[in-house]
């Protein structure tokens, strides 16, 4: 089942702006600050910067390595997977609230196991939760409720992920800033699980603190050490083992679309417009990850 808490995990990882809120600063801390996953592509006229994100962290994540300031300021704008603004904004939470919803006249509890049931009662009972309120929902929903809650118990804020983080400081910098994908397109990669999956996921969500807080930490601190192979040795390649098809949905097929425009930020850009592009690490990690197919089209690729 490690395959199927990694699929949650890369899920909520992959559409942070739907469940957390802007408005967190991050104070400088003590701590040495993270290695980055960062990388330089460039042709003879421009330079895109690719800079892999961890959607939720810590105060303590901060500040961060020289190296990724240094690309904030050289970029002319700034690419995330989903604009800021929509990324910040209350009406994407709504549509995903929306797309959940129920409209099979049945409940949430009709669609479950009794013991999963009986879990999430327990969890909603420990959190506030109203237990009814849950019935109108499909499972992929409450899973990521489940997921993001005890997420937040370890101190994990998606309104301090480097998504956030970067819009809003390209806003406050004046520089332009777009997204890859629109909120409903990354909606659909939630909604579009099957009935078993969403089931599943949820199971995941309710299993054991302890083992989710252990992978949770585990992935958190690949990604704080710049371990780009053990990060996607530990959720990606479980994923597209025992699930290709759904790897290829949520990861590959999304890394195709966005390369095109990644090739035209290189190709077609001015002179010395560089931009800085801020996504989820695990799409540029791997043979399938955005880095692997620059480099395939000829582009000049390094790691910084």
């Amino acid at each position: 089942m490690r395959a199927l808490r990694a699929l949650g995990l890369a899920l909520l990882l992959a559409l942070p702006a739907a469940c957390g809120r802007d408005g967190a600063q991050a104070p400088e801390a003590a701590a040495a600050p993270p290695v980055p996953l960062l990388w330089k592509a460039s042709d003879a006229d421009n330079t895109v910067y690719l800079l892999g994100s961890f959607h939720l962290l810590t105060p303590e994540d901060y500040p961060l390595d020289p190296r990724i300031d240094a690309a904030f300021e050289d970029a002319e704008h700034v690419v995330f997977e989903l604009d800021p603004a929509e990324m910040a904004g209350p009406a994407l939470g709504e549509a995903m609230r929306a797309a959940a919803t129920r409209t099979d006249g049945r409940r949430l509890q009709d669609e479950l196991p009794e013991a999963s049931w009986r879990q999430l009662q327990a969890w909603a009972a420990d959190n506030g939760v109203s237990v009814d309120t849950l019935q109108s929902f499909e499972p992929w929903y409450a899973s990521l409720l489940v997921s993001l809650s005890r997420m937040r118990a370890l101190g994990l804020d998606p309104a301090l992920g480097l998504d956030r983080h970067f819009g809003r400081r390209a806003t406050e910098a004046g520089k332009g800033v777009e997204g890859l994908e629109t909120g409903a397109e990354q909606i659909a990669l939630f909604d579009g699980m099957d009935a078993e999956q969403q089931r599943q996921a949820l199971d995941e969500a309710l299993g054991s603190p302890e083992e989710l807080e252990a992978n949770l930490r585990e992935m958190h601190a690949r990604w704080r050490a710049g371990d780009g192979e053990g990060l996607y040795a530990g959720s990606a390649l479980r994923l597209r083992e025992q699930y290709p098809a759904l790897y290829a949905r949520v990861n590959v097929e999304r890394n195709q679309a966005w390369l095109s425009r990644l090739q035209a930020l290189l190709d077609e850009g001015g002179e010395g417009e560089d931009a800085l592009v801020v996504v989820g690490a695990l799409h540029l990690l791997g043979e399938d990850g955005v880095v692997e197919m620059l480099r395939a089209e000829g582009y000049a690729v390094e790691r910084l």
